[in-house]
């Protein structure tokens, strides 16, 4: 069983309206906002990564669940496994200390198992914000929207790259991958004008096709309008294929929103200072997304982006 037949199934009895149908990366329930990821060691992170990487990553890739809610943080439960002579774990719960103290986020309980000799860490956490007046979900985006991304993409997935290839690899790329930054400013301030919101997570196209299949409508997408860093492009070049490894490769965290077509966010929000922002195209009235480039129109890569299957 695949990750979509799996939530398919919990769709079944996950029935409450808090819930959104499964349909998003959180629930809301009052005023909160709940969301829960967790991360596998060989999956989510290499074995070789530090543990304070590990610790931080775990704190982050939940924040930005939030920010794509437009929510504050306001605590947190983490669920933990212990192995080996604790050297690992000390060091990861100075990482997930390190990230709680920089977002001003409380860790209020949890729940912590010993793993057999030789299985891989798997580290969850639950975390709870405050949503403000309009909480966007997947759904809402219109016709006639444009799509704007909130940070950049390609560095986490070519930094993966760069690690699977030399272990001991360091530098802006790396980074990226070990230690995302959750874009919570940004994401309070788009809130209120998003008709739909997501974090990218798995991979742009993947996550958009969950966006546009949840707003019922389709996208046209820009290659060339796709934000990349120096670093990035000194690694990967910047050309088609470049920009579909970055479309699809995930772990990048940034905030994908779909704004009325004459709003500009970097002229009427007054998006945090240093914020990288682009128009990176429209939503489209029919069903599917569309990919084209100065040179003409792009095929759909077979590959959109990451997701879980049973191996």
């Amino acid at each position: 069983m695949g990750e979509l037949d799996f939530i398919e199934a919990l769709r079944a009895f996950a029935t409450h309206p808090a819930a959104r149908g499964l349909a998003d990366d959180a629930a809301v329930l009052g005023d909160l906002v709940l969301t829960h990821d967790s991360i596998a060691e060989g999956v989510h992170f290499l074995t070789d990564d530090p543990p304070e990487s590990v610790g931080w990553k775990l704190v982050a890739v939940n924040l930005s669940d939030l920010a794509a809610k437009g929510a504050e943080p306001l605590a947190a439960l983490m669920s933990a496994t212990i192995a080996g002579d604790g050297k690992w774990e000390e060091a990861f719960l100075a990482g997930v200390a390190a990230a709680c103290e920089a977002y001003r986020l409380p860790l209020v309980g949890g729940d912590t198992i010993a793993l057999p000799f030789g299985a891989p860490r798997v580290l969850g956490l639950t975390a709870i914000g405050r949503g403000g007046p309009v909480v966007p979900s997947r759904g809402g985006a219109r016709p006639g929207d444009r799509l704007w991304l909130v940070g950049t993409l390609g560095d986490a997935a070519a930094g993966l790259a760069v690690l699977k290839a030399d272990a001991r690899a360091e530098g802006i790329l790396v980074e990226a991958y070990r230690r995302p930054v959750p874009l919570l400013a940004a994401g309070r301030l788009l809130a209120p004008h998003a008709h739909a919101m997501m974090d990218v997570s798995d991979g742009l196209l993947l996550d958009l096709a969950r966006l546009t299949k949840a707003s019922g409508c389709g996208a046209r997408i820009d290659l060339d309008a796709l934000p990349l860093t120096r670093a990035f492009i000194a690694e990967r070049g910047g050309g088609r294929a470049a920009r579909l490894f970055a479309a699809t490769g995930g772990d990048d965290y940034a905030l994908l929103a779909a704004l009325a077509s004459d709003l500009d966010p970097g002229l009427s929000l007054c998006l945090p200072s240093g914020a990288i922002f682009a128009a990176i195209g429209t939503i489209t009235a029919h069903d599917g997304i569309e990919l084209y480039d100065a040179a003409g129109d792009v095929p759909l890569p077979e590959r959109l982006g990451y997701e879980h299957h049973r191996t």
